[in-house]
């Protein structure tokens, strides 16, 4: 699944929320957006139509109810399946990347091999 950038702030926002959000709230929470407030709900129904957000029922929004919106997927999982489609390139590049991160020592190194060599086993 693929995300315009629009998409992709609405999905941090309830991401980082960690909840199921009213479309008022995603715009409360929407600080640095790229997109009118006007354009919530053509957002709302692609991802709606794309399968990355859920209805997940209904809340007291002012004097009336509005509908909640629920992530069908976390950040982390949206962003492993898109290192995924970019083929064994793309992910040989992330693999560098994450070597050249200063917090990788040996024994996060060792985790990493146990769990390649257990991959390889399977294989």
């Amino acid at each position: 699944m693929e995300l315009t950038k629009s998409e992709l702030e609405i999905m941090n926002v309830i991401w980082d929320a960690g909840k199921p959000l009213t479309r008022g709230e995603i715009l409360e929470l929407s600080v640095d957006k790229n997109w009118k407030d006007n354009s919530i709900h053509i957002l709302l129904n692609r991802l709606l139509a794309k399968g990355a957000l859920t209805e997940g029922g209904f809340a007291r929004s002012g004097k009336s109810y509005g509908r909640l919106y629920e992530a069908t997927l976390t950040g982390v999982e949206y962003y492993a399946r898109n290192v995924f489609n970019g083929g064994a390139e793309r992910l040989e590049m992330l693999f560098d990347a994450m070597l050249e991160n200063p917090s990788v020592n040996a024994e996060l190194i060792d985790k990493f091999q146990a769990k390649l060599e257990a991959k390889k086993a399977s294989l």
